[in-house]
């Protein structure tokens, strides 16, 4: 098996660019809502391809931005606490999040 990841150029600098007007709309409260969006947008876009067969199967990631605001408000608190280097770990495990609630679509 190999992981595939379908994503363009303009695909990353639109995704960059929408969370960057809200992270200064927000004085940037949006950032901590980024990198669970950004999770989803890798995993969204990434698919296994069977070598033998050449079979390609989907990742989908079953998370979304406002199911997780505890966890987003708890991390929110540390890394004030902190000083910013909560978020740090803040980052790292919102990917273990993501990846724990993603699947593959059957063919």
């Amino acid at each position: 098996m190999k992981i595939k990841a379908d994503l363009s150029i303009l695909d990353i600098i639109g995704h960059l660019l929408v969370w960057v007007v809200l992270s200064i709309i927000t004085f940037g409260i949006a950032l901590f809502f980024f990198p669970y969006s950004f999770a989803r947008f890798v995993i969204n876009r990434t698919s296994l391809v069977d070598a033998s067969t050449g079979v390609e199967r989907k990742m989908v990631c079953d998370i979304n931005l406002f199911s997780n605001i505890g966890h987003i408000i708890l991390w929110m608190l540390i890394s004030l606490v902190t000083f910013g280097l909560g978020y740090i770990f803040y980052f790292y495990r919102v990917w273990n999040y993501a990846l724990n609630n993603s699947r593959i679509e059957s063919v």
